[in-house]
């Protein structure tokens, strides 16, 4: 069985070699140059983002995911891929026609309804799952479509420029929000249907990293799974929500530190911070 993920779950290389899964790169646009997301460095991601560069991201070609596929069917492996959600991102209608031009019956395609830590969550336990032995790759991918309703993701945005600089709010909104020092909490939770909701903001930073805390505290978590802490350039705002959660008996750690990529952190700038966790049932 292979396990396929695209770059928006935030694998790091090693993370990758470590638990035997590939992964399909989204693609990063500065003006006419284009890069794959797993290509460019962190240094030079962010040296262009913090100099004033546009960024912009495009799902992958069907074409990426079919030579994924075709690699693990020639190798007599089923697969199962989790694939951003499908209300973000049209990943998944691409990942749907690679499997079309094949074996589809071995090819078990999930949506994962979140993206970073959350994406990251199902592909370990599918990894989990894969090297216990014991179940099909459809067994496999059912079970995902079970426990991505448990999946949750909560975080905080330092700043609304990178939101203003890709279309997603106006510039007018990012200038108000940046003079009131206002942060945005947004959410990516089974009620949101894989969509990312705005469920709060905050004056300032400690008050925003306060109002995390509290949005996740307000679950009980599944402590067979991990919490993943996200951060976006520095992990400073990540360490001191950690340190609320551990005060408030969440055992979040820095070892699981998950530094998001290019394809999500074009769209959110510096200073993000959050944590991605699978709720108790």
């Amino acid at each position: 069985m292979r396990i396929i993920t695209d770059s928006t779950a935030d694998f790091t290389r090693e993370e990758l070699e470590r638990n035997d899964v590939r992964c399909v790169p989204m693609q990063v646009m500065f003006g006419a140059e284009s890069f794959s997301a797993a290509a460019l460095s962190s240094e030079e991601f962010w040296q262009r983002l913090l100099s004033g560069e546009i960024g912009k991201t495009s799902q992958p070609a069907p074409d990426a995911f079919l030579s994924e596929f075709e690699a693990a069917l020639d190798d007599g492996e089923e697969v199962v891929c989790i694939v951003v959600s499908s209300a973000v991102s049209g990943t998944m209608q691409s990942a749907m026609i690679a499997a079309s031009m094949l074996d589809a019956g071995k090819i078990h395609i999930v949506d994962s309804l979140s993206a970073a830590g959350g994406q990251k969550l199902l592909a370990l336990h599918a990894c989990q799952l894969r090297d216990q032995g014991g179940m099909t790759a459809a067994e496999v991918s059912a079970e995902l479509t079970r426990l991505r309703s448990r999946v949750h993701v909560y975080a905080g945005l330092n700043t609304l420029e990178n939101l203003a600089r890709s279309g997603r709010i106006s510039k007018a909104a990012a200038n108000i929000g940046t003079l009131a020092q206002l942060k945005p909490l947004v959410r990516l939770t089974p009620e949101t249907a894989g969509n990312v909701d705005v469920c709060g903001k905050a004056v300032g930073r400690h008050r925003a990293i306060d109002a995390v805390a509290r949005l996740i505290g307000q679950h009980r978590i599944d402590e067979c799974f991990p919490v993943i802490p996200l951060y976006t350039h520095t992990s400073e705002n990540c360490a001191a929500l950690v340190k609320k959660l551990n005060a408030c008996g969440i055992a979040a750690s820095e070892h699981m530190f998950s530094a998001l990529g290019p394809t999500l952190a074009t769209h959110i700038g510096p200073g993000a911070y959050g944590a991605a966790f699978v709720a108790a049932e």
